[in-house]
C-alpha cells in the first residue's frame, strides 16, 4: 500500500470517527425540557401560547408537570425537573437558599381573588380586607373549599388565615380538595361555597362556574412568579442548556409581550402582567 493510499484511509477513518462523535454528542445532549409548574399557568392556557413558541424557537420539547408551587419545588429538589415556574415567594427563596436552584429570576404578576356565590350568604362583599373576608366566611358557617395542596395559592391561603387570627382546620366548613385550581372552583361551586383563587384561573373558568369575585384590590392578594432554574451540581442530569433557554425565554422582551397581552382579546384585559428586568422591591417583595 503506498504511503498516499495509507494517509487517504487515515484521514477517512477520522472523519468517520469525528461524524460518530458527533452524533453520539447529539444524541446524549437531551431535547426534552422538563418544566414543573403550578397549575394555574395551565388552567389559564397561557402555557398553551408559550410552549409552542419556545419550542419554534429553540428546538427543545418541553414535558410540562402541573402541580402546585410546593410539590413542584419537591420535584427541584429531588433533579426531577430541568425549570420551574412557581409562584410561592417565601417557599421560593427557601429552595435558593438550600442551594437547589442556581438562578432565580422574576416574570410576572396578577393577584389573588376570593370568589363565591353570587347571593354572598357570609356577606364577604362588605368586608375591608381578604383577611376580614375569610373572617366572615368562618363566623358564617359557609363552605369554603381549600387546595390543601401546599401550592403557591395555598400558601397564601394560610397567610391570609393568620392574618385573621383563625385556625380553620378541622372546621365542618373548611374543605380541603387536595386538587388543582380550576377543580377546586369547580367544587366551591358546587357546594355553593367560597375560594381563594389566582384571578387568571377564574377569569378561564368563570362561565362554567358562575362564581361572582367578592373581594379583591387588598395588597396582600398579589401574585408573583418567578422562574428558576436547577442546580445540577446536585443532580448532574438536569438539562441545564434547556433550563435556561426557557428561563431565558420568559424574561425575553417579545415573550413579555405576549405575556402582557395574553387575555385581553378574550377578556378585554391582561391575566397577567409582565415584570422581567423589575426590582423585586418595586412588587412590595
Amino acid at each position: 500500500m503506498s504511503i498516499r493510499n495509507l494517509l487517504l484511509r487515515i484521514t477517512t477513518l477520522i472523519s468517520v470517527l469525528a461524524v460518530l462523535a458527533w452524533g453520539a454528542v447529539a444524541l446524549a445532549a437531551p431535547k426534552t425540557v422538563i418544566l414543573a409548574t403550578t397549575t394555574s399557568t395551565q388552567d389559564s392556557g397561557l402555557l398553551d401560547v408559550l410552549v409552542p413558541q419556545f419550542q419554534k424557537e429553540s428546538g427543545f420539547q418541553v414535558k410540562t408537570i402541573s402541580v402546585g408551587s410546593g410539590q413542584a419545588m419537591k420535584m427541584g429538589e429531588k433533579g426531577e425537573a430541568d425549570v420551574l415556574l412557581v409562584h410561592s415567594p417565601d417557599a421560593e427563596k427557601k429552595f435558593m437558599a438550600d442551594g437547589f436552584g442556581t438562578a432565580r429570576r422574576l416574570v410576572m404578576h396578577n393577584d389573588f381573588i376570593i370568589v363565591g356565590p353570587a347571593n354572598d350568604p357570609a356577606k364577604v362583599k362588605s368586608a375591608d380586607s381578604a383577611a376580614e373576608a375569610l373572617k366572615q366566611i368562618a363566623q358564617s358557617g359557609q363552605v369554603f373549599a381549600s387546595r390543601g395542596d401546599n401550592s403557591g395559592t395555598h400558601a397564601k391561603e394560610k397567610s391570609l388565615w393568620k392574618a385573621a387570627g383563625i385556625n380553620p382546620e378541622g372546621q365542618k366548613w373548611y374543605q380541603q380538595t387536595g386538587l388543582g385550581m380550576g377543580q377546586t372552583l369547580n367544587v366551591a361551586a358546587e357546594k355553593k361555597g367560597y375560594t381563594l383563587t389566582d384571578r387568571a384561573t377564574y377569569l378561564a373558568l368563570k362561565k362554567s362556574v358562575g362564581m361572582t369575585i367578592l373581594s379583591e384590590g387588598d395588597n396582600k392578594l398579589l401574585n408573583i412568579y418567578h422562574v428558576i432554574e436547577i442546580n445540577s451540581t446536585k443532580w448532574p442530569k438536569v438539562n441545564v442548556a434547556g433550563g435556561k433557554a426557557f428561563a431565558d425565554f420568559m424574561v425575553a422582551k417579545k415573550t413579555q409581550e405576549i405575556i402582557g397581552s395574553f387575555g385581553v382579546d378574550k377578556y378585554g384585559a391582561p391575566l397577567f402582567f409582565p415584570d422581567a428586568g423589575k426590582k423585586p422591591e418595586s412588587l412590595g417583595l
